[in-house]
């Protein structure tokens, strides 16, 4: 079983004046339920909204979306990404270091 994690960034709108990546889940699963997560968590992040009005999803690829968020007052743009992890120092099951 693979593990997963779901980043958002936000890089427009009020939102980037705080632009740091943020982890939105951590988790285990197999592809498909890492991809049904991850949009989960695209079609529903409102972090920053205070009333949602309208909500544009973008496909930058199969694992990264950009997503525009209108507010009643004000619009917000984050990028998403899901990651999966391929090294880790601590498990037998993968390598140290990719290549």
């Amino acid at each position: 079983m693979s593990r997963w994690i779901v980043l958002v960034t936000p890089v427009g709108g009020v939102a980037a004046e705080a632009s740091s990546v943020r982890t939105l889940a951590e988790f285990e699963g197999s592809a498909e339920e890492a991809m049904a997560r991850f949009a989960k968590e695209v079609n529903s992040y409102d972090l920053d909204v205070t009333k949602v009005k309208r909500r544009e999803v973008f496909k930058c690829s199969d694992r990264s979306y950009f997503v525009r968020v209108n507010g009643r007052l004000s619009q917000f743009e984050y990028f998403f990404q899901l990651a999966e992890l391929v090294a880790d120092t601590k498990s037998a099951d993968l390598p140290d270091t990719i290549s």
